[in-house]
């Protein structure tokens, strides 16, 4: 592991792993924040769920209050008479068979694809590709959807997409350190709340465990989350 920079060092002792409320670990990560560059905020939930079991890998996307503070690429397999309107939506790239071999050719550069269920058929042969890079569509986090222009303009605006790993982890950006404490908070307690309301059924004991919320380059803050 690379050493860590004397700004983070810093920061580093001035940390606590002692748990803080979700207010005061927005104002704490905001502080450390000293780079250059305008740093993305994470949050990291360390779920009480076995992953084992198909109903409690928890996978999905949310609209967050205020967004995330940048845009995504998107691009949209969908009908070739819908691929204008969906590139007037902001899709990077529409339609199916060309946009299909060229992904096969190798291109790759965009964040997320959607797609219409009319052309998943055809899409399907893009898992091997796709999949290992987290850009399969899927209905389980909104990206296969008959509604193909909307989901084109919430995925570009920042819609964000979240999966449980192997380890019950669930992480996510939730801002920018440029967003006032407010947005960044509501963000945040925005998201909790959404993992909490779908809390699996068969879930047994504490569910959640851990949360820890940091910005790129500065220390994590534990935050003081009831289960």
């Amino acid at each position: 592991m690379p050493a860590r920079s004397k700004r983070y060092q810093n920061d580093a002792k001035k940390a606590s792993q002692e748990p803080v409320s979700v207010a005061e670990g927005v104002k704490k990560v905001r502080t450390y924040a000293s780079t250059k560059f305008d740093q993305s905020v994470d949050i990291v939930m360390h779920l009480g769920i076995d992953t084992k079991q198909s109903d409690q890998n928890l996978r999905g996307a949310l609209s967050l209050p205020h967004g995330i503070g940048k845009s995504r690429r998107v691009i949209a397999f969908c009908e070739d008479s819908d691929a204008e309107a969906a590139k007037a939506a902001g899709a990077v790239e529409a339609g199916c068979d060309e946009l299909i071999a060229k992904i096969l050719g190798g291109w790759s550069d965009f964040d997320v694809a959607v797609a219409s269920p009319k052309v998943m058929g055809k899409a399907g042969k893009l898992g091997r590709v796709l999949g290992p890079q987290g850009k399969m569509p899927s209905p389980k986090n909104g990206t296969v959807t008959p509604d193909i222009l909307q989901a084109v303009a919430e995925f570009s605006a920042g819609k964000v997409e979240y999966r449980s790993d192997a380890g019950g982890n669930i992480h996510a950006v939730v801002g920018k350190v440029s967003f006032s404490e407010e947005k960044l908070l509501d963000n945040v307690q925005a998201f909790i709340a959404h993992i909490r309301k779908i809390r699996p059924q068969t879930a047994k004991g504490t569910y959640i465990k851990k949360v820890c919320l940091a910005a790129t380059m500065s220390p994590s803050v534990v935050l003081n989350v009831v289960a």
